[in-house]
Protein backbone atom coordinates (compact mmCIF):
# COMPACT_ATOMS: atom_id res chain seq x y z
CA UNK A 1 0.00 0.00 0.00
CA UNK A 2 1.36 3.07 -0.86
CA UNK A 3 2.23 6.41 1.17
CA UNK A 4 -1.42 6.78 1.94
CA UNK A 5 -0.46 10.41 4.52
CA UNK A 6 1.81 11.54 1.93
CA UNK A 7 -0.79 10.41 -1.15
CA UNK A 8 -3.49 12.68 0.67
CA UNK A 9 -1.40 15.25 1.40
CA UNK A 10 -0.63 15.85 -2.73
CA UNK A 11 -4.72 15.33 -3.47
CA UNK A 12 -5.23 18.11 -0.57
CA UNK A 13 -2.87 20.73 -1.92
CA UNK A 14 -3.06 19.80 -5.44
CA UNK A 15 -3.70 22.96 -7.27
CA UNK A 16 -5.10 24.37 -3.40
CA UNK A 17 -3.75 27.97 -2.40
CA UNK A 18 -1.46 28.15 0.09
CA UNK A 19 -3.63 26.81 3.25
CA UNK A 20 -0.88 24.82 4.39
CA UNK A 21 -2.00 22.91 7.55
CA UNK A 22 -4.56 24.99 8.15
CA UNK A 23 -5.93 23.74 11.52
CA UNK A 24 -7.05 19.65 12.17
CA UNK A 25 -10.20 20.27 13.21
CA UNK A 26 -12.14 19.41 9.76
CA UNK A 27 -10.92 15.56 10.60
CA UNK A 28 -12.36 13.03 12.96
CA UNK A 29 -10.44 9.60 14.27
CA UNK A 30 -14.28 8.21 14.34
CA UNK A 31 -13.42 4.46 14.35
CA UNK A 32 -16.90 2.85 14.09
CA UNK A 33 -18.78 1.46 10.88
CA UNK A 34 -21.42 3.82 9.57
CA UNK A 35 -24.64 1.83 9.22
CA UNK A 36 -28.62 2.22 8.89
CA UNK A 37 -31.85 1.03 9.14
CA UNK A 38 -33.15 -0.82 12.13
CA UNK A 39 -30.83 -2.00 14.50
CA UNK A 40 -33.02 -4.74 16.14
CA UNK A 41 -34.04 -6.31 12.41
CA UNK A 42 -33.14 -10.03 11.89
CA UNK A 43 -31.19 -9.53 8.65
CA UNK A 44 -28.03 -8.03 9.20
CA UNK A 45 -26.01 -7.47 6.03
CA UNK A 46 -22.61 -6.00 5.75
CA UNK A 47 -21.16 -4.63 2.45
CA UNK A 48 -17.29 -4.14 1.98
CA UNK A 49 -16.75 -1.31 -0.62
CA UNK A 50 -14.69 1.09 -1.96
CA UNK A 51 -15.22 5.31 -2.55
CA UNK A 52 -12.77 4.27 -5.54
CA UNK A 53 -14.56 0.59 -6.75
CA UNK A 54 -16.57 1.19 -9.94
CA UNK A 55 -18.28 -2.28 -9.44
CA UNK A 56 -19.16 -0.37 -5.54
CA UNK A 57 -20.40 3.04 -7.69
CA UNK A 58 -22.41 0.83 -9.83
CA UNK A 59 -24.29 -0.74 -7.10
CA UNK A 60 -24.86 2.19 -5.26
CA UNK A 61 -26.06 3.97 -8.36
CA UNK A 62 -28.13 1.69 -9.87
CA UNK A 63 -29.15 -1.86 -7.09
CA UNK A 64 -28.88 -0.01 -4.03
CA UNK A 65 -31.90 2.88 -4.39
CA UNK A 66 -34.07 -0.07 -4.77
CA UNK A 67 -32.45 -2.33 -2.25
CA UNK A 68 -32.73 0.66 0.76
CA UNK A 69 -36.12 0.99 -0.05
CA UNK A 70 -37.41 -2.20 -0.77
CA UNK A 71 -35.65 -3.74 3.16
CA UNK A 72 -33.78 -0.99 4.98
CA UNK A 73 -36.27 1.73 5.17
CA UNK A 74 -38.94 -1.28 5.93
CA UNK A 75 -37.14 -2.49 8.91
CA UNK A 76 -36.38 -5.96 7.32
CA UNK A 77 -32.46 -5.13 6.93
CA UNK A 78 -30.13 -3.21 9.31
CA UNK A 79 -27.20 -2.57 6.79
CA UNK A 80 -23.42 -1.80 7.69
CA UNK A 81 -21.04 0.14 5.28
CA UNK A 82 -17.28 -1.37 6.16
CA UNK A 83 -14.90 0.73 4.31
CA UNK A 84 -12.04 -1.47 2.20
CA UNK A 85 -9.28 0.52 -0.04
CA UNK A 86 -8.88 -0.72 -3.85
CA UNK A 87 -6.82 1.31 -6.11
CA UNK A 88 -6.35 4.39 -6.33
CA UNK A 89 -6.21 4.09 -2.36
CA UNK A 90 -5.39 7.59 -2.29
CA UNK A 91 -8.94 8.31 -3.62
CA UNK A 92 -10.45 5.68 -1.85
CA UNK A 93 -9.40 7.39 1.20
CA UNK A 94 -10.12 10.59 0.61
CA UNK A 95 -13.98 9.53 -0.24
CA UNK A 96 -14.12 8.07 2.70
CA UNK A 97 -12.59 10.71 4.75
CA UNK A 98 -14.47 13.57 3.27
CA UNK A 99 -17.63 11.65 3.99
CA UNK A 100 -16.74 10.91 7.65
CA UNK A 101 -16.09 14.83 8.01
CA UNK A 102 -19.37 15.87 6.88
CA UNK A 103 -21.20 13.89 10.18
CA UNK A 104 -22.67 10.78 10.52
CA UNK A 105 -26.20 12.47 9.48
CA UNK A 106 -24.54 12.69 6.18
CA UNK A 107 -21.64 10.49 5.77
CA UNK A 108 -23.61 7.99 3.35
CA UNK A 109 -25.20 11.20 0.75
CA UNK A 110 -21.80 12.47 1.07
CA UNK A 111 -20.89 9.05 -0.04
CA UNK A 112 -23.42 8.84 -2.63
CA UNK A 113 -22.40 11.77 -4.19
CA UNK A 114 -18.88 10.66 -4.79
CA UNK A 115 -19.69 7.40 -6.29
CA UNK A 116 -21.90 9.42 -8.78
CA UNK A 117 -19.00 11.70 -9.31
CA UNK A 118 -16.14 8.72 -9.50
CA UNK A 119 -16.42 8.32 -13.48
CA UNK A 120 -16.08 11.98 -13.63
CA UNK A 121 -13.06 11.81 -11.66
CA UNK A 122 -11.95 9.22 -13.81
CA UNK A 123 -12.15 10.53 -17.24
CA UNK A 124 -10.59 14.02 -16.07
CA UNK A 125 -8.16 13.02 -13.94
CA UNK A 126 -9.25 15.61 -11.20
CA UNK A 127 -9.68 13.63 -7.92
CA UNK A 128 -8.74 16.67 -5.26
CA UNK A 129 -11.34 19.19 -7.37
CA UNK A 130 -14.24 16.18 -7.80
CA UNK A 131 -14.08 15.59 -3.81
CA UNK A 132 -13.75 19.00 -3.89
CA UNK A 133 -16.85 19.80 -5.25
CA UNK A 134 -18.79 17.04 -3.07
CA UNK A 135 -17.23 18.26 0.23
CA UNK A 136 -18.21 21.97 -0.52
CA UNK A 137 -21.75 20.57 -1.60
CA UNK A 138 -22.16 19.01 2.05
CA UNK A 139 -21.70 22.44 3.49
CA UNK A 140 -17.25 21.87 4.24
CA UNK A 141 -15.01 24.83 3.45
CA UNK A 142 -11.74 24.45 1.08
CA UNK A 143 -10.23 24.86 4.22
CA UNK A 144 -11.88 21.79 6.27
CA UNK A 145 -11.47 19.63 3.26
CA UNK A 146 -8.10 20.11 3.37
CA UNK A 147 -7.61 19.47 6.68
CA UNK A 148 -9.70 16.66 6.69
CA UNK A 149 -8.29 14.40 4.06
CA UNK A 150 -4.65 14.96 5.72
CA UNK A 151 -5.75 13.96 9.20
CA UNK A 152 -3.83 11.87 10.37
CA UNK A 153 -5.25 10.50 13.53
CA UNK A 154 -8.31 9.68 10.99
CA UNK A 155 -6.06 8.03 8.31
CA UNK A 156 -4.97 5.66 11.09
CA UNK A 157 -8.12 4.79 12.22
CA UNK A 158 -9.23 3.79 8.52
CA UNK A 159 -5.81 2.51 7.60
CA UNK A 160 -6.94 0.25 10.60
CA UNK A 161 -9.98 -0.87 9.77
CA UNK A 162 -9.25 -1.55 6.20
CA UNK A 163 -6.29 -4.14 7.81
CA UNK A 164 -8.56 -5.80 10.02
CA UNK A 165 -11.16 -6.56 7.10
CA UNK A 166 -7.87 -7.79 5.07
CA UNK A 167 -6.61 -9.90 7.75
CA UNK A 168 -9.63 -10.85 10.09
CA UNK A 169 -12.45 -11.25 7.92
CA UNK A 170 -10.80 -12.31 5.16
CA UNK A 171 -11.93 -9.55 2.62
CA UNK A 172 -9.78 -9.43 -1.09
CA UNK A 173 -12.23 -7.51 -3.32
CA UNK A 174 -14.67 -5.09 -3.51
CA UNK A 175 -17.58 -5.13 -2.92
CA UNK A 176 -18.81 -8.02 -0.79
CA UNK A 177 -21.67 -8.62 0.99
CA UNK A 178 -21.99 -10.68 3.81
CA UNK A 179 -25.57 -11.23 5.08
CA UNK A 180 -26.01 -12.63 9.11
CA UNK A 181 -22.43 -13.67 9.54
CA UNK A 182 -22.43 -15.34 5.84
CA UNK A 183 -21.07 -14.14 2.65
CA UNK A 184 -23.30 -14.10 -0.39
CA UNK A 185 -21.85 -12.19 -3.31
CA UNK A 186 -19.23 -10.41 -4.21
CA UNK A 187 -18.43 -8.54 -7.37
CA UNK A 188 -21.48 -7.21 -9.73
CA UNK A 189 -24.38 -8.12 -8.03
CA UNK A 190 -28.10 -7.41 -9.25
CA UNK A 191 -31.17 -6.48 -6.66
CA UNK A 192 -32.23 -10.65 -7.55
CA UNK A 193 -29.20 -11.85 -5.98
CA UNK A 194 -29.74 -9.91 -2.66
CA UNK A 195 -33.52 -10.63 -2.91
CA UNK A 196 -32.83 -14.32 -2.32
CA UNK A 197 -29.92 -14.12 0.48
CA UNK A 198 -32.08 -12.02 2.41
CA UNK A 199 -35.15 -14.41 1.80
CA UNK A 200 -32.93 -17.16 2.86
CA UNK A 201 -31.52 -14.74 5.96
CA UNK A 202 -35.23 -14.50 6.90
CA UNK A 203 -36.55 -17.75 7.59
Amino acid sequence: MPNLSRSLLAIAMMGALALAACSKSGGTADTGDMSMGDPNAKVKMVEYASASCSHCARFNNDVFPAFKAKYIDTGKVHYTLKEFLTPPEQMAAAGFLTARCAGKDKYFSVLDAVFHAQNEMFQTGDIRGGLLRVAQSAGMTEAQFNACITDEAALKALNARVEKASKEEKITGTPTFVVNGKQVASGEVSLEQLDTAVAEASK
